[in-house]
Protein backbone atom coordinates (compact mmCIF):
# COMPACT_ATOMS: atom_id res chain seq x y z
CA UNK A 1 0.00 0.00 0.00
CA UNK A 2 1.46 3.50 -1.12
CA UNK A 3 0.66 6.20 1.43
CA UNK A 4 0.69 9.85 -0.22
CA UNK A 5 -1.88 11.47 1.35
CA UNK A 6 -2.95 11.94 4.86
CA UNK A 7 -5.98 13.17 6.76
CA UNK A 8 -5.74 14.26 10.21
CA UNK A 9 -9.25 14.32 11.96
CA UNK A 10 -9.15 17.22 15.16
CA UNK A 11 -7.05 20.15 15.60
CA UNK A 12 -5.88 20.24 18.99
CA UNK A 13 -2.43 19.68 20.49
CA UNK A 14 -2.03 16.07 18.95
CA UNK A 15 -3.49 16.85 15.62
CA UNK A 16 -1.43 19.81 14.94
CA UNK A 17 1.57 17.43 15.76
CA UNK A 18 0.86 14.58 13.30
CA UNK A 19 -0.27 17.16 10.84
CA UNK A 20 3.21 18.75 11.19
CA UNK A 21 5.44 15.85 11.04
CA UNK A 22 3.75 14.27 8.21
CA UNK A 23 3.94 17.62 6.10
CA UNK A 24 7.70 18.13 7.12
CA UNK A 25 8.07 14.27 6.04
CA UNK A 26 6.53 15.00 2.25
CA UNK A 27 2.80 13.85 2.21
CA UNK A 28 -0.30 16.20 1.66
CA UNK A 29 -1.94 16.62 4.72
CA UNK A 30 -5.42 17.44 4.73
CA UNK A 31 -6.44 18.57 8.33
CA UNK A 32 -10.53 18.18 9.60
CA UNK A 33 -12.34 19.99 12.69
CA UNK A 34 -15.89 20.98 13.14
CA UNK A 35 -14.24 24.40 14.32
CA UNK A 36 -12.63 26.42 11.86
CA UNK A 37 -11.16 28.77 14.52
CA UNK A 38 -9.38 25.55 16.06
CA UNK A 39 -7.91 24.43 12.55
CA UNK A 40 -6.35 28.15 12.16
CA UNK A 41 -4.98 28.15 15.02
CA UNK A 42 -3.41 24.92 14.45
CA UNK A 43 -2.12 26.02 11.58
CA UNK A 44 -0.33 29.35 13.19
CA UNK A 45 0.91 26.40 15.72
CA UNK A 46 2.62 24.41 13.21
CA UNK A 47 4.33 27.63 11.41
CA UNK A 48 5.57 28.75 14.87
CA UNK A 49 7.10 25.65 15.77
CA UNK A 50 8.57 25.13 12.32
CA UNK A 51 9.83 28.59 12.36
CA UNK A 52 11.58 27.28 15.78
CA UNK A 53 13.14 24.01 14.42
CA UNK A 54 14.68 26.29 11.57
CA UNK A 55 16.28 28.62 14.24
CA UNK A 56 17.99 25.81 15.66
CA UNK A 57 19.13 24.31 12.42
CA UNK A 58 17.27 21.12 12.11
CA UNK A 59 14.96 22.26 9.37
CA UNK A 60 15.95 24.64 6.36
CA UNK A 61 13.61 27.37 5.41
CA UNK A 62 12.27 25.86 2.18
CA UNK A 63 11.82 22.86 3.76
CA UNK A 64 9.64 24.40 6.33
CA UNK A 65 7.82 26.92 3.48
CA UNK A 66 7.25 23.00 1.48
CA UNK A 67 5.72 21.66 4.33
CA UNK A 68 3.86 24.66 5.10
CA UNK A 69 2.37 24.35 1.51
CA UNK A 70 1.49 20.70 1.48
CA UNK A 71 -1.09 21.61 4.51
CA UNK A 72 -4.26 22.20 3.96
CA UNK A 73 -8.02 22.49 5.88
CA UNK A 74 -11.45 21.16 5.66
CA UNK A 75 -14.75 20.93 7.88
CA UNK A 76 -15.59 18.34 5.33
CA UNK A 77 -15.46 14.78 5.90
CA UNK A 78 -16.07 14.05 2.08
CA UNK A 79 -12.37 15.75 1.63
CA UNK A 80 -11.04 13.43 4.02
CA UNK A 81 -12.22 10.34 2.36
CA UNK A 82 -10.09 11.08 -0.67
CA UNK A 83 -7.17 10.30 1.40
CA UNK A 84 -5.05 7.24 1.98
CA UNK A 85 -4.66 7.47 5.37
CA UNK A 86 -7.29 8.86 7.99
CA UNK A 87 -6.10 9.25 11.65
CA UNK A 88 -8.59 10.24 14.27
CA UNK A 89 -6.86 12.76 17.08
CA UNK A 90 -10.04 13.68 18.81
CA UNK A 91 -10.52 13.79 22.61
CA UNK A 92 -10.03 10.99 24.83
CA UNK A 93 -13.94 9.61 24.45
CA UNK A 94 -14.73 6.67 22.74
CA UNK A 95 -18.33 8.01 21.67
CA UNK A 96 -16.70 10.96 20.20
CA UNK A 97 -14.54 8.53 18.04
CA UNK A 98 -17.28 6.26 16.90
CA UNK A 99 -19.83 8.89 15.66
CA UNK A 100 -16.01 10.51 13.56
CA UNK A 101 -15.48 6.83 12.05
CA UNK A 102 -19.42 6.68 11.14
CA UNK A 103 -19.08 10.46 9.53
CA UNK A 104 -16.27 9.60 7.72
CA UNK A 105 -16.78 6.31 6.58
CA UNK A 106 -19.15 6.47 3.87
CA UNK A 107 -16.54 8.68 1.92
CA UNK A 108 -13.62 6.38 2.25
CA UNK A 109 -11.71 4.59 -0.74
CA UNK A 110 -11.87 0.66 -0.02
CA UNK A 111 -8.23 0.70 0.13
CA UNK A 112 -8.08 4.03 2.80
CA UNK A 113 -6.48 2.86 6.28
CA UNK A 114 -8.38 4.26 9.18
CA UNK A 115 -6.10 4.62 12.60
CA UNK A 116 -7.13 6.35 15.46
CA UNK A 117 -4.55 8.23 17.75
CA UNK A 118 -6.20 6.86 21.12
CA UNK A 119 -3.74 6.44 24.03
CA UNK A 120 -6.13 3.86 26.01
CA UNK A 121 -9.23 2.81 24.28
CA UNK A 122 -9.50 -0.76 22.37
CA UNK A 123 -8.23 -1.13 18.91
CA UNK A 124 -10.48 -4.20 18.02
CA UNK A 125 -13.70 -2.55 19.85
CA UNK A 126 -13.44 0.87 17.49
CA UNK A 127 -12.75 -1.41 14.41
CA UNK A 128 -15.89 -3.67 15.10
CA UNK A 129 -17.71 -0.28 14.41
CA UNK A 130 -16.39 0.45 10.97
CA UNK A 131 -16.05 -1.39 7.52
CA UNK A 132 -12.58 -2.29 7.86
CA UNK A 133 -11.34 -3.86 10.64
CA UNK A 134 -8.87 -5.23 9.09
CA UNK A 135 -7.64 -2.08 7.74
CA UNK A 136 -8.00 -0.35 11.34
CA UNK A 137 -5.05 -0.13 13.66
CA UNK A 138 -4.17 2.34 16.53
CA UNK A 139 -1.21 4.50 15.37
CA UNK A 140 -0.81 6.15 19.26
CA UNK A 141 2.08 9.42 18.83
CA UNK A 142 3.60 10.60 22.01
CA UNK A 143 2.97 14.38 22.75
CA UNK A 144 4.47 16.51 21.77
CA UNK A 145 4.54 14.42 18.43
CA UNK A 146 7.12 17.11 16.50
CA UNK A 147 9.69 16.44 19.44
CA UNK A 148 8.64 12.23 20.63
CA UNK A 149 10.84 9.86 18.78
CA UNK A 150 7.83 6.99 19.63
CA UNK A 151 4.88 5.24 17.76
CA UNK A 152 2.85 2.64 19.67
CA UNK A 153 1.33 1.08 16.54
CA UNK A 154 -1.78 -1.32 18.06
CA UNK A 155 -3.04 -4.32 15.93
CA UNK A 156 -6.70 -5.30 16.81
CA UNK A 157 -7.41 -8.68 16.55
CA UNK A 158 -8.71 -8.21 12.76
CA UNK A 159 -5.93 -5.84 11.72
CA UNK A 160 -3.69 -7.69 8.75
CA UNK A 161 -0.13 -7.96 7.89
CA UNK A 162 -0.85 -5.60 5.23
CA UNK A 163 -1.97 -3.13 6.97
CA UNK A 164 0.78 -3.31 9.90
CA UNK A 165 3.73 -3.50 7.37
CA UNK A 166 2.59 -0.10 5.96
CA UNK A 167 2.05 1.81 9.35
CA UNK A 168 5.58 0.17 9.65
CA UNK A 169 7.03 1.98 6.42
CA UNK A 170 5.15 5.34 7.33
CA UNK A 171 6.42 5.62 10.65
CA UNK A 172 10.26 4.73 9.31
CA UNK A 173 9.27 7.59 6.79
CA UNK A 174 8.68 10.19 9.84
CA UNK A 175 12.07 9.51 11.39
CA UNK A 176 10.61 7.68 13.98
CA UNK A 177 10.32 4.51 15.74
CA UNK A 178 7.89 2.14 16.27
CA UNK A 179 6.92 -0.09 19.18
CA UNK A 180 4.61 -2.86 18.74
CA UNK A 181 1.78 -3.01 21.56
CA UNK A 182 -1.19 -5.76 22.11
CA UNK A 183 -4.78 -4.34 22.17
CA UNK A 184 -5.03 -4.28 26.31
CA UNK A 185 -6.26 -1.02 27.62
CA UNK A 186 -3.27 1.96 28.01
CA UNK A 187 -0.89 -0.56 25.35
CA UNK A 188 2.47 0.17 26.78
CA UNK A 189 3.55 4.10 27.68
CA UNK A 190 0.14 5.03 29.46
CA UNK A 191 -0.31 1.70 30.83
CA UNK A 192 3.37 2.20 32.90
CA UNK A 193 2.91 6.07 32.83
CA UNK A 194 -0.39 6.94 33.94
CA UNK A 195 -0.49 4.87 37.09
CA UNK A 196 2.31 6.66 38.05
CA UNK A 197 1.11 9.89 37.45
CA UNK A 198 -2.50 8.79 39.35
CA UNK A 199 -0.09 7.86 42.17
CA UNK A 200 1.54 11.03 42.33
CA UNK A 201 -1.62 12.44 43.07
CA UNK A 202 -2.19 10.01 45.92
CA UNK A 203 1.01 11.14 47.36
CA UNK A 204 -0.22 14.51 47.23
CA UNK A 205 -4.10 13.61 48.41
CA UNK A 206 -2.52 11.79 51.62
CA UNK A 207 -0.30 14.96 52.83
CA UNK A 208 2.85 12.94 51.90
CA UNK A 209 4.19 15.96 49.83
CA UNK A 210 3.00 18.60 48.61
CA UNK A 211 3.34 19.96 44.48
CA UNK A 212 6.56 20.96 44.20
CA UNK A 213 8.37 18.48 46.44
CA UNK A 214 7.04 15.30 44.83
CA UNK A 215 7.87 17.18 41.28
CA UNK A 216 10.99 18.08 42.66
CA UNK A 217 11.85 14.48 44.31
CA UNK A 218 10.90 12.61 40.76
CA UNK A 219 13.37 15.09 38.74
CA UNK A 220 16.34 14.99 40.86
CA UNK A 221 15.94 11.55 43.06
CA UNK A 222 14.84 9.37 39.77
CA UNK A 223 16.23 11.57 36.49
CA UNK A 224 12.80 12.46 35.07
CA UNK A 225 12.89 15.15 32.58
CA UNK A 226 9.35 16.22 34.00
CA UNK A 227 8.04 15.40 37.67
CA UNK A 228 4.53 13.80 37.61
CA UNK A 229 2.04 15.97 38.47
CA UNK A 230 4.04 18.66 35.92
CA UNK A 231 3.47 16.05 33.53
CA UNK A 232 -0.36 15.12 34.11
CA UNK A 233 -0.75 19.38 33.65
CA UNK A 234 1.24 19.14 30.55
CA UNK A 235 -1.20 16.17 28.89
CA UNK A 236 -3.84 17.34 30.43
CA UNK A 237 -5.61 16.12 33.34
CA UNK A 238 -8.60 15.46 31.67
CA UNK A 239 -6.87 12.93 29.50
CA UNK A 240 -5.17 11.36 32.46
CA UNK A 241 -8.68 10.10 34.20
CA UNK A 242 -9.82 9.22 31.22
CA UNK A 243 -6.66 6.67 30.85
CA UNK A 244 -7.17 5.39 34.39
CA UNK A 245 -10.93 5.11 34.21
CA UNK A 246 -10.36 2.61 30.97
CA UNK A 247 -7.68 0.91 32.74
CA UNK A 248 -9.74 0.26 36.01
CA UNK A 249 -12.77 -0.96 33.71
CA UNK A 250 -11.14 -2.62 31.69
CA UNK A 251 -8.66 -4.66 34.17
CA UNK A 252 -10.84 -4.71 37.43
CA UNK A 253 -7.84 -3.82 39.61
CA UNK A 254 -8.26 -1.47 42.39
CA UNK A 255 -4.59 -0.70 41.68
CA UNK A 256 -5.79 1.63 38.70
CA UNK A 257 -9.20 3.73 40.98
CA UNK A 258 -8.34 6.94 40.22
CA UNK A 259 -7.04 9.34 43.28
CA UNK A 260 -9.98 11.16 44.39
CA UNK A 261 -8.34 14.62 43.95
CA UNK A 262 -7.58 13.91 40.11
CA UNK A 263 -11.33 14.09 39.92
CA UNK A 264 -11.81 16.37 42.05
CA UNK A 265 -9.35 18.57 39.75
CA UNK A 266 -11.16 17.58 36.56
CA UNK A 267 -14.74 18.48 37.41
CA UNK A 268 -12.96 21.89 38.65
CA UNK A 269 -12.28 22.26 35.20
CA UNK A 270 -8.74 22.76 36.40
CA UNK A 271 -7.34 20.14 33.45
CA UNK A 272 -3.59 21.98 33.47
CA UNK A 273 -1.62 23.87 31.01
CA UNK A 274 -4.41 23.95 28.64
CA UNK A 275 -7.18 25.47 31.02
CA UNK A 276 -4.27 27.71 32.68
CA UNK A 277 -4.82 25.58 36.22
CA UNK A 278 -3.72 22.25 37.06
CA UNK A 279 -1.48 21.01 40.01
CA UNK A 280 0.15 24.24 38.87
CA UNK A 281 -1.50 27.84 38.34
CA UNK A 282 -0.09 29.12 34.73
CA UNK A 283 -1.47 32.64 34.73
CA UNK A 284 1.36 34.58 35.72
CA UNK A 285 4.88 34.69 34.59
CA UNK A 286 5.80 31.34 36.02
CA UNK A 287 3.56 28.22 37.05
CA UNK A 288 3.14 28.49 40.77
CA UNK A 289 1.62 25.20 42.52
CA UNK A 290 -2.30 24.85 43.61
CA UNK A 291 -1.47 22.46 47.12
Amino acid sequence: MAVQSVGVIGAGQMGNGIAHVFALAGYDVLLNDISVEAMQAAVATIDKNLDRQVSRGKVSAEDKAAAMARIRTTTEMADIGATDLVIEAATEREDVKNKIFASVLPYLKPETILTSNTSSISITRLASRTDRPERFMGFHFMNPVPVMQLVELIRGIATNEETYKTLVGVVDSLGKISASAEDFPAFIVNRVLVPMMNEAVYVLYEGVGNVRSIDESMKLGANHPMGPLELADFIGLDTCLAIMNVLHDGLADTKYRPCPLLVKYVEAGWLGRKTGRGFYDYRGETPVPTR
